[in-house]
């Protein structure tokens, strides 16, 4: 869906909520991790980046950017139809719907946006797949305007809190980071509200914050 055609189906009287696909919905680093040896390339997770942290196989060399590009592209293309959900996820996503408009805000390829959609759908998650690229702010501020409740955006990378923040101030920011491994590699982004790991917990911050 593009954004324009969520926009025309926001409720202006309802909450919205913009989630972050990778990492906040899927497994997305563990899923890659197990593809990459299928590619002849191993994923060490050193540091909450990809690049740098790709390595062949077969020399123990680092994997050049152009080369990491490659990769990710192709495990967009063979695997983002069978990603697994993130722990306590789609129980969250059910018991938030009565409260919020939600639709994912993604920077998956667009080709892949429709596998994206059938892969949350098959783990019970049927919302609005938004294709993005680049920065999230924009997009976030459009969508943003379109309601007269709070808007609430959740990612797990930096870059999107800064970008969010500097296009639409007035959305509230969460930074979540799913992965147990990746999450103490990185402080609160300084351009988030708050900062939470964990969905059963995400699901009462929201709650009570419109509750209070």
């Amino acid at each position: 869906m593009d954004p324009a055609t969520f926009s025309a189906q926001i409720n202006p009287a309802r909450p919205l909520l913009l989630l972050d696909a990778d990492e906040v919905l899927l497994r997305f680093v563990e899923h890659l991790e197990a593809y990459l040896p299928t590619r002849g390339f191993e994923l060490r997770l050193t540091s909450f980046q990809l690049g740098g942290n790709i390595y062949d196989l077969s020399t123990d060399a680092r994997a050049e950017g152009t080369v990491v590009k490659d990769l990710l592209a192709s495990f967009f293309d063979d695997c983002t139809h069978d990603v697994p959900l993130v722990d306590g996820a789609r129980e969250a996503i059910e018991s938030l719907k009565a409260h919020y408009d939600i639709a994912v805000l993604t920077n998956v390829p667009e080709r892949c946006r429709d596998a994206r959609m059938a892969n949350l759908r098959a783990h019970g998650l049927d919302v609005p797949v938004i294709a993005n690229r680049g920065e999230k702010g924009p997009v976030a501020a459009m969508l943003a305007g379109a309601t007269d409740g709070p808007t609430v955006f959740v990612d797990d990378l930096p870059p999107q809190h800064a970008s969010v923040a500097a296009h639409a101030p007035e959305v509230y920011r969460v930074h979540f980071i799913a992965d147990p491994r990746l999450a103490p590699m990185l402080e609160k982004a300084d351009d988030a509200h708050v900062r939470i790991d964990d969905w059963p917990t995400l699901e009462r911050h929201l709650i009570t914050r419109l509750e209070g």
